[in-house]
């Protein structure tokens, strides 16, 4: 399980795009005067530099990442911030000392039931917010259609249920699944959709995106789906894609004094 920075910084201007402004201003808001954030799979920074985007420029970071490469990049970009290097599998090894929230962005389809429930148990018992942004959710769709957009957004789905190399990914339920796991401990849990919307401004992502979809596709049993990757990249220019994804906020509800 792992992306390149290359990929990273290809969606990065659709991920900023697409994450729903109330739930980013909720979750900066989370975060109290010195605060410090903790990022799960931090990429090259992305999540942090969405926080900026919108005001929260004073914010402290703590970025987590199995990838010494991402690290490092990270590091160039956000010198200021912690790094540390560990595995996104063992939550026990989460550096929560002194943070104020979690965050995690496009993280949590690729994760198994058991890590997210083990992760909502452990921020429940630290009283730490999360907020967890660009959940794929098993929406896609093109425009015009072809005949086998269908049969193509049914077999990827089945390929993002398989094992990402840490257990059976959630997939398309992350979000879902992410919420009620979040709400059965105690947190107040708000949703929002998140889709990219993929036009002809975003044709090289779009069409780096379709090749993936369809070796995914393909992989899952689809046989046609190689031929209809290469059919919506020859019109990436004059089509209009939405993959859709949900972002999430999950707060500790304040708690009467005695």
């Amino acid at each position: 399980m792992g992306f390149s920075a290359a990929w990273l910084g290809l969606r990065e201007p659709a991920d900023l795009a697409a994450r729903d402004p109330s739930l980013l201003e909720a979750a900066g808001a989370c975060v109290p005067e010195g605060g410090l954030v903790l990022d799960l799979g931090c990429g090259t920074g992305s999540t942090a530099r969405a926080f900026a985007s919108i005001g929260f420029s004073d914010l402290r970071w703590r970025f987590f990442d199995n990838d010494p490469a991402l690290l490092a990049e990270a590091a160039r970009n956000i010198p200021q911030a912690e790094m540390a290097l560990g595995n996104l599998v063992d939550i026990d090894v989460l550096p929560l000392e002194g943070v104020s929230l979690v965050t995690a962005s496009a993280l949590l389809d690729l994760m198994p039931q058991c890590w997210v429930e083990a992760l909502a148990d452990k921020l429940w018992q630290a009283g730490i917010p999360f907020y967890a942004a660009l959940n794929y959710d098993g929406r896609m769709g093109w425009t015009p259609e072809l005949p086998l957009d269908g049969a193509v957004t049914k077999y990827f789905n089945r390929h993002q249920r398989t094992d990402k190399g840490i257990g059976i990914a959630l997939g398309p339920k992350a979000g879902a699944e992410a919420a009620l796991a979040l709400r059965s401990r105690g947190f107040n849990v708000t949703f929002a959709d998140s889709p990219w919307r993929l036009g002809a401004a975003q044709a090289t992502l779009h069409a780096e995106l379709l090749g993936g979809i369809g070796s995914a596709a393909a992989e899952a049993g689809l046989n046609d789906a190689a031929e209809w990757a290469l059919a919506r990249c020859a019109a990436v220019e004059k089509s209009e894609g939405m993959i859709g994804h949900t972002d999430l906020l999950a707060i500790v509800p304040a708690r009467a004094s005695a």
